[in-house]
């Protein structure tokens, strides 16, 4: 059976059949698929009120109309799912053990630590690492991820224990279910004296949905009002049931601050590892892991912490991380100690990467530095298509001189710079989910990691952006060229200080909404007839205050006669009044509006700009 035809060209019906797609495929992609003429989908979608391009890259909604149009059951293939074609293509297999059980060797269990903020969880890691990170935090708020190793003593066998360290402010959710998609075991933190907060129950609900066995450290033991009992209790409406009181779930009460049962706690982790998990990898394949975090350093260029999932990393391998690919040049412990190799469940930190990778990216070795740049420059291009489909701002046929006009949509252009990839992916995630309405459309132009440069600065004066450099500088020429050009540069260490400066100014983009206030009402008394005035109305202000160049209507027998007057004329007796109160007589001029009878009712009111909620 085939469509109606577009310009003479007859089109295929789908009559039901998938077609597969990648995100931010383009008309060209689809008609490939279907074996249909590309012109002609563009014919079909300007029907359907879309100006598209053939190669442009469109978003889903997009492809789903043409789709449901001609009759065919859309598939946008998941970005895990084109990363695993893309490897297959090559003969990776990513994310699955090699060889037989007899190679599957033991691996240290992965800790991610959780929720509320300001319950203690940066305090823990420097108990247990015994440093202090919170000291150089902004804002004592966690704003980069990192991973550590520490080694505890279980039944007199030292057991090591790797441990990521994830931010705690809620507008890190992002990096936080990522955090925990890489993890074996949550370490759910929770104050004695707090309880169960909001954050609490976020951070177990990712928890949960990574699937992950939870130990609770009920923290703050030490401090007045504390009460672990309660803690307890509170869990348990979420599942989480105390082996205390017949569930399953490991309890440690603890202090960071004073380094209380911290030892206890590692034990617990080992112990729920070993009874609820089968952690086991292969040492001898090619390495494969996930970024950690990723940074770009002035003299070492750019840096990633890589945490080895499989296999085992080794200076010198070829290595893919995301769209960033390289060879290993060296690597580093979390003490900067130089490491040869990294088996399984070991964070290091690797230097010798073209680019910043983002956190969360995948790593793979492959067997020559090629292969590594083809696959890394199919996944830019592939995130590149992706990202140009999202930003596209869907414009109907009605609206396309407008919208060519920039008539009705306010945009506010930003350019995103950090010292750390997680940070900038953390807050262009929190940005882009402000909601203030459909008049007003935020775009990020360009993300990236390192100071902000002259490039950043001529971007911005090209497109009007803002630049946000969040924990990073102006370099000397790029500040000079900013100032010259006008460019705004907002500087930010704590992440929701941004986030409220930008909704801020999205609002502010907003055009202003206006809400009627009632001033007062006035009855007729009596009409007087003037040749220079026309009607005068002598009125009695029966409630509030009649106010001369304020808006009026006039009521007549509770109906409105007449709208949008205007009080030009105000007098009381023979002196010219701003304003008369309730209880007092006047004379009243509504302009060249003389239909006026004794009884009526003029009413006044204003408009005043209504504050964005």
């Amino acid at each position: 059976m085939q469509a109606p035809s577009v310009g003479g060209v007859m089109l295929p019906r789908g009559n039901g059949s998938t077609v597969r797609l990648s995100r931010g495929a383009s008309l060209t992609d689809f008609a490939e698929k279907i074996n249909a003429n590309p012109a002609a989908l563009v014919s079909v979608m300007f029907n359907l009120g879309e100006m598209v391009t053939a190669t442009q890259s469109v978003s889903d909604a997009t492809l789903q109309l043409l789709a449901d149009e001609m009759g065919f059951v859309l598939e946008i293939v998941s970005r895990d799912d084109e990363d695993r074609e893309l490897l297959e293509s090559f003969d990776i297999d990513f994310g699955v053990d090699e060889g037989d059980e007899e190679q599957l060797a033991p691996r240290p269990p992965v800790v991610t630590v959780m929720g509320h903020v300001d319950h203690g969880k940066t305090r823990l890691l420097d108990a247990i690492r015994k440093t202090n990170v919170v000291a150089g935090e902004a804002g004592g708020i966690t704003q980069h991820i990192g991973a550590y190793q520490v080694v505890t003593e279980v039944n007199g066998e030292q057991r090591p224990i790797t441990f990521l360290d994830t931010p705690g402010h809620e507008a890190f959710s992002a990096m936080r279910a990522r955090g925990a998609k890489s993890t074996d075991i949550a370490i759910l933190v929770v104050a004695a004296n707090d309880g169960v907060m909001p954050q609490t129950v976020e951070a177990l609900n990712h928890a949960k949905a990574a699937g992950v066995p939870i130990v609770v450290a009920v923290n703050k033991i030490d401090v007045e009002g504390a009460d672990p009992t309660k803690v307890r209790g509170q869990l348990t409406e979420f599942g989480l049931v105390a082996e205390e009181y017949g569930g399953d779930t490991m309890f440690v009460d603890i202090s960071a601050r004073q380094g209380l049962n911290i030892e206890e706690l590692l034990e617990a982790v080992v112990l729920t590892a070993d009874a609820s998990l089968d952690l086991r990898a292969n040492p001898e394949q090619d390495a494969q892991g996930i970024a950690i975090e990723a940074h770009l350093d002035k003299g070492r260029g750019a840096m990633a912490t890589l945490l080895v999932q499989r296999g085992t990393l080794r200076v010198g391998d070829s290595i893919v991380v995301g769209d960033s690919y390289g060879r290993v040049r060296a690597m580093l412990d979390e003490n900067g100690n130089s490491l040869s190799e990294a088996g399984p469940s070991r964070p290091v930190l690797l230097l010798g990467l073209t680019s910043v990778p983002r956190a969360g990216d995948s790593f793979i070795v492959v067997d020559e530095d090629r292969t590594a740049r083809q696959i890394a420059e199919k996944r830019a291009a592939r995130d590149r298509n992706a990202s140009m489909a999202q930003r596209r701002v869907r414009v109907s046929l009605e609206g396309f001189e407008a919208a060519l006009a920039a008539g009705n949509i306010e945009k506010l252009n930003l350019i995103i710079k950090g010292d750390v990839s997680g940070s900038v992916e953390a807050l262009e995630d929190a940005l882009v989910k402000l909601d203030v309405g459909e008049e007003v459309e935020l775009r990020v132009l360009h993300r990236g990691v390192g100071a902000i440069t002259e490039s950043d600065v001529d971007l911005a004066m090209g497109s009007d952006a803002i630049i946000i450099g969040f924990n990073v500088r102006a370099e000397g020429r790029a500040r000079t060229a900013a100032e010259r050009e006008g460019v705004d540069i907002r500087y930010y260490s704590v992440i929701y200080q941004a986030i409220e400066e930008i909704e801020a100014a999205l609002k502010g983009l907003l055009k202003p909404e206006y809400e009627e206030v009632r001033l007062g009402s006035a009855e007729i008394r009596e009409v007087f007839r003037s040749s220079k005035f026309g009607n005068i109305a002598g009125v009695l202000v029966r409630e509030g205050i009649i106010r001369r160049n304020t808006k009026a209507r006039l009521l007549r027998d509770g109906k409105v006669v007449a709208e949008n007057l205007n009080i030009e004329g105000l007098r009381r007796f023979k002196d010219d009044a701003t304003e008369v109160r309730e209880g007092f007589e006047a004379g009243v001029t509504l302009g060249s509006f003389n239909d006026i009878k004794i009884e009526d009712v003029i009413e006044t009111y204003e408009m005043r700009e209504k504050p964005r909620s």
